[in-house]
């Protein structure tokens, strides 16, 4: 397998692993700030969406977990980093449109984060809104 295959295969990995409070996959909720392979070593550079999330062990444990039993990795660290703060912004399209679908309107979320810099909040989007 080539770097590139590999790469792939360790985000497809990292997109099985989700915040039990929001319903989108790490990686697409722009978690994920970098990922570098060396060999068989990958190491993972990732946020939370708020620093005093209650599961961040479990979470960067899955993270170990699910990039660990890619195949040609053998070694994975994780690295919990805090600045640049995540926000709505860093989301890929793909989980801008998972949350949509959801009713969830990712902008309000960017909004609301203004006043309440601990993390994501929520909310539905109005009708009709696009």
């Amino acid at each position: 397998m080539n770097d590139s295959e590999l790469q792939d295969s360790v985000i497809a990995a990292l997109r099985k692993v989700h915040d039990p409070e929001i319903p989108v996959n790490i990686y697409d909720l722009g978690l994920i700030y970098e990922l570098t392979l060396d060999g068989s070593k990958a190491s993972v550079k990732m946020t939370l969406t708020a620093p005093n999330c209650p599961v961040a062990d479990q979470i960067v444990a899955d993270v170990a977990k699910a990039v660990r039993g890619v195949d040609g990795v053998s070694e994975a660290d994780v690295d919990l980093v805090f600045d640049p703060p995540w926000s709505p912004a860093k989301m890929t399209d793909v989980g801008r449109l998972e949350l949509l679908a959801m009713g969830v309107d990712p902008d309000r979320a960017k909004d609301s984060l203004a006043s309440r810099p601990t993390g994501l909040t929520v909310g539905r989007r109005k009708p009709g809104m696009h």
